[in-house]
């Protein structure tokens, strides 16, 4: 985070409010996988946590790869997606090594994530065909892009300019 301030220097916003306990609660209702979800209550709990966030992190910094037009920034968001990868890489093998209870839930996250993010069927769950996809990827395997507007409905929970995650909605351009 510090990172990311100090290369945006005076265009960095100020941080919204989040709202983790009522977004992740909310999450588990509309996906379907119970009432309430503590991602710290285990480590089964923190992957399906952690499985939200990765591959949308991922998406997202690939999508808005083509709009950063300085190479400074540019750098810096390749070298985070890079991380943001490596993590989903790792939390779809953790999920898919549990089996179960924790596919099962990782699919209703992702079909969730599906749901609110528009029209498209772009995500994908941690299995097709009951076998492991640790890597979501297009048909050219590589991994695809998500708008601004996708990854917004996708952390505002399927609401409009703001709820889920953020309540308030997000602070400066990108809303």
């Amino acid at each position: 985070m510090r990172f990311l301030r100090s290369a945006l220097g005076n265009q960095a916003v100020s941080r919204p409010a989040i709202n983790f306990t009522d977004a992740f609660n909310g999450a588990a209702q509309a996906a379907n996988i119970g009432p309430s979800f503590n991602p710290f209550a285990d480590e089964v709990s923190f992957m399906l946590g952690a499985f939200v966030f990765e591959d949308v992190g991922v998406t997202a910094y690939k999508g808005a790869a083509s709009s950063i037009k300085n190479g400074t920034f540019l750098e810096a968001a390749a070298g985070i997606l890079g991380v943001e990868a490596y993590h989903a890489g790792a939390v779809r093998t953790v999920l898919f090594s549990l089996g179960g209870a924790a596919i099962t839930n990782a699919q209703k996250i992702s079909d969730l994530r599906d749901a609110v993010d528009g029209a498209d069927d772009i995500d994908q769950g941690i299995t097709i065909s009951g076998n492991a996809n640790l890597v979501p990827t297009d048909a050219n395997g590589i991994a695809f892009s998500r708008s601004t507007d996708q990854v917004l409905s996708i952390v505002y929970l399927g609401n409009t300019g703001m709820g889920g995650f953020y309540p308030a909605g997000l602070n400066g351009n990108i809303k």
